[in-house]
C-alpha cells in the first residue's frame, strides 16, 4: 500500500512519529509527504491519501481506494468525476466542534455584551458606558436555533445550556432531542425555528440544499431582535440578503466567521455595520485538531486493513 500524505492549513506538518505510526496501521505502507506542487509525481500509484485532492489529481490517479480529507467541509472535493468514482471519501466531521462552538460563543458575547464595541472604541468606550449597558443583553433564558444538528451543532447546544438558553434545533436527518436541545424539528419546521429562536446559529455543510438558504425571506421570518451566528460555510447566506436585512433592523446582528466570498473584501458593507462582528475564518484552529484527525486516519487504516467501516465517512450524493 503507498500512503500519499499533503499537508495543509489544518495538518500543517507531520512528525516522524506519526509517520510511523501510519506506516504500522498501513501493514508496513509505503508512505510519502509531498508538497500539492510535487504530489503528481505520486498520485498515480497511491491507493490512499490524506490531504486536498483536486481534479487534475484524481484523474492523473490509477489506485485510489479512499480519500481522507483533512477539512471538515468536503464540498470542494464534490466534482462529478470523484462523486460519481467508488473510492471512499472520510473526513474529520464531528471532531470539529468543539472549538467551532467555542468560537461561535465568543463572537456571540462580542455582539450581546458589547464587547466588539469596547474593543473598538479603546480608551474613549468610557464616554460611551450608558449607550453600551443600553445595549447589553443577558442569554439567560433566551432561544438558540440552531440550523444543522451534527458535531458542531450538539456542541453549540451544549454550550448553550450552560448559559441558561432554551435549544432547538433542525436537521435533514431524523434524530432524537440530545445534548440539551429540547427538540430536533425535520426541514418543514425551518420557519417555525427561525421565528422562535433569539439567536440563530448555522452549524451545516454546504451542500446544493443548503446553499443560499438564509436569504431574503429567513431574515424576515427571524425576530427583529434576533442575531445570526455563523462559523461553518458562508455560502449557506446570501450576502446582499443579509446586508439589507442588517441595514433595515430586519434582524439585530451578526457574528460571522465566514462569509459568502472568502476573502471578504474591503468594500463589503458588511465591515461598515456596529451590529457585525467578524473573524477571518478562523473558527477552525484548535491545537487539538491535527492530532485528533490523523488519530481518525490512523484508526480507519486499521479499519481499511481489517475490512471494518471506517469511520466520518461522506455521502459524496448528500455532501456530508
Amino acid at each position: 500500500m503507498k500512503i500519499l500524505i499533503i499537508p495543509g492549513l489544518t495538518l500543517p506538518s507531520i512528525s516522524d512519529t506519526d509517520i510511523e505510526r501510519i506506516r504500522i496501521a498501513g501493514g508496513n505502507a509505503d508512505v510519502v509527504v509531498s508538497t500539492p506542487e510535487e504530489a503528481m509525481e505520486h498520485i498515480g500509484d497511491s491507493d490512499v491519501l490524506l490531504g486536498l485532492l483536486s481534479k487534475r489529481m484524481f484523474l492523473a490517479s490509477n489506485r485510489l481506494k479512499w480519500v481522507h480529507a483533512i477539512a471538515s467541509g468536503v464540498d470542494m472535493f464534490l466534482y462529478d468525476e470523484f462523486v460519481l468514482s467508488d473510492v471512499i471519501l472520510t473526513s474529520e466531521k464531528g471532531l470539529v466542534g468543539e472549538h467551532l462552538s467555542d468560537h461561535a460563543f465568543g463572537l456571540l458575547l462580542m455582539l450581546t455584551r458589547q464587547l466588539g464595541t469596547a474593543l473598538r472604541l479603546g480608551p474613549s468606550s468610557w464616554e460611551h458606558r450608558p449607550e453600551m449597558r443600553s445595549k447589553e443583553i443577558e442569554l439567560t433564558g433566551t432561544t438558540l436555533g440552531i440550523f444543522g444538528f451534527g458535531g458542531t451543532g450538539k456542541a453549540m447546544a451544549r454550550r448553550a445550556v450552560g448559559f441558561g438558553m432554551q435549544v432547538i434545533a433542525l436537521d435533514r436527518e431524523q434524530m432524537e432531542a440530545s445534548d440539551g436541545a429540547r427538540e430536533v424539528l425535520a426541514p418543514d419546521g425551518f420557519d417555525s425555528m427561525l421565528s422562535r429562536s433569539d439567536v440563530v446559529s448555522i452549524c451545516c455543510p454546504l451542500t446544493t440544499e443548503t446553499r443560499g438558504k438564509f436569504n431574503s425571506a429567513a431574515f424576515k421570518t427571524m425576530k427583529d431582535s434576533a442575531v445570526l451566528v455563523n462559523v461553518t460555510r458562508g455560502e449557506v447566506m446570501v450576502e446582499e440578503d443579509l446586508v439589507n436585512a442588517l441595514k433595515e433592523g430586519v434582524i439585530a446582528g451578526a457574528a460571522l466567521d465566514v462569509a459568502p466570498r472568502e476573502p471578504l473584501p474591503a468594500d463589503s458593507d458588511l465591515w461598515s455595520f456596529d451590529n457585525v462582528v467578524m473573524s477571518p475564518h478562523t473558527a477552525g484552529a484548535s491545537q487539538f485538531r491535527a492530532s485528533r484527525n490523523l488519530d481518525r486516519f490512523i484508526r480507519n487504516l486499521e479499519h481499511l486493513n481489517s475490512g471494518e467501516a471506517l469511520e466520518g465517512v461522506i455521502d459524496k450524493d448528500l455532501g456530508y
